[in-house]
């Protein structure tokens, strides 16, 4: 009896040895950890919610489908969190022109040969397990890896345009135009993170402000377009085969329902999502779980999640899902300002905003601020590739987290100037 007893202690003092020694390898910002596990369990809780009637009708009353599957991805995704946060930072500047080298063949391939779902072709399927991964997720994360490398060499002539401003122009051009036929909101998107980073490291505002300018081209032929649609729609040019400019037409038609709410039909969509958030009303909502337009939103688990969690949480709900948003962007920024090598600053700051300003999107997206998008809201919209490319940001982020503690004390790093001009970088 004494020997089985023994036994037992032994396992359980192994078991607790084991988890000590996990915790003990698991560094980085406590607060960016706290922020991913809230997220997950509010995704848990949303997801759930908003599949549960989809579930029965799909798989014959059995309404935990969706939420194994979230589950799984929220597993999964962890892990990637915790091996990235585990290399050093480092080792992402050797690895982000290969990285980047990569994601451009595979997004000219996703262009012209890609799984097409709503008329856009945005998805490769992996032949083994038979997942679509959508390839901009994996651009965006290599494009700003990239850029991050290329700003910490380029500091010394980052000022001239031709050494120092065109190579960075160059592979953001490329990135958002291959991106741009199948999703023009992700292009912009991506386009503007790129023009911030170069502002914060230290671009000539004149060359930021010609980009931006030549930018704005295309933006205005599609506004022009969707009014002169508006105003001669006996005139209305006809749907016209296919190409890679084949949603041109969507694009056209959602810039018209926005600019022309009153006078035209609102996306059913937006119809719903504005059920949604008045149901919710101001203070705590209908309750978890007890949402009525999750049965008629369309992608209520995904691009419109935010207006479930309105309504089931009202707009005290909504306000704290926007703090905690900003509550990570502000632990990155101090990272950012805390970083003794530029690589690792505009590493962090660089994912950072791609995560933050995306959950923006989606958010203005939901309370009809800007037209109607295909941009989920990150760790909290159900699992996809997405999911997992939102994880390995974040785990990278917490890398550069990692290093700072390995480095030296928060005190001795205070002193340290925002943009390093002169800190060399693993090549």
């Amino acid at each position: 009896m004494t020997g089985t007893s023994d036994k037992l202690f032994a396992e359980i003092g192994s078991a607790e040895e084991a988890k000590g020694n996990l915790l003990s390898k698991t560094k980085g910002d406590k607060f960016i950890w706290g922020i991913v596990i809230l997220l997950a369990m509010i995704s848990l809780l949303v997801v759930y919610s908003a599949t549960g009637s989809l579930a029965y009708k799909m798989y014959k009353g059995n309404t935990e489908v969706y939420l194994f599957k979230q589950l799984s991805f929220i597993i999964l995704g962890l892990l990637v969190i915790y091996f990235l946060h585990r290399v050093n930072y480092t080792v992402y500047s050797r690895v982000a022109m290969l990285l980047f080298a990569i994601s451009i063949p595979l997004l000219a391939y996703t262009l012209f040969f890609g799984t097409k779902i709503n008329d856009g072709s945005r998805w490769i399927r992996l032949p083994v397990i038979n997942m679509t991964i959508q390839t901009s997720d994996l651009a965006k994360l290599a494009l700003f890896m990239y850029l991050s490398r290329q700003l910490s060499r380029k500091q010394e002539v980052i000022k001239d345009f031709k050494k120092g401003f065109l190579p960075l122009l160059a592979p953001i051009a490329l990135t958002c135009m291959l991106i741009m036929p199948a999703n023009l909101s992700n292009a912009l998107l991506t386009g503007a993170i790129s023009l911030l980073l170069l502002f914060i490291g230290r671009v000539s505002v004149k060359h930021i402000l010609l980009v931006v300018g030549l930018g704005l081209i295309p933006i205005a032929i599609i506004i022009s377009m969707a009014s002169y649609k508006h105003n001669h729609p006996s005139k209305e040019p006809k749907r016209s085969g296919s190409g890679v400019f084949v949603r041109l037409e969507t694009w056209i038609s959602r810039v018209e329902s926005f600019m022309y709410a009153k006078d035209t039909e609102v996306p059913y969509q937006v119809q719903q999502a504005k059920m949604a958030i008045a149901n919710g009303g101001v203070v705590f909502g209908l309750g978890p779980g007890n949402s009525r337009q999750r049965n008629y939103l369309p992608q209520a688990y995904n691009d419109f999640i935010y207006s479930i969690i309105i309504e089931e949480y009202g707009l005290l709900g909504g306000a704290f899902i926007i703090f905690i948003y900003l509550l990570f962007l502000f632990r990155c920024i101090r990272l950012f300002r805390r970083c003794p090598y530029a690589f690792g600053a505009f590493l962090a700051l660089a994912l950072s905003f791609t995560l933050v300003i995306q959950a923006v999107a989606n958010m203005a997206v939901n309370v009809n601020i800007v037209p109607v998008t295909g941009v989920t809201l990150p760790l909290v919209s159900m699992g996809g590739s997405s999911f997992l490319f939102t994880c390995a940001a974040i785990g990278i982020i917490l890398s550069v987290a990692r290093n700072l503690e390995n480095t030296g004390s928060e005190k001795e790093l205070q002193e340290v100037p925002v943009v390093p001009a002169a800190v060399p970088v693993a090549s």
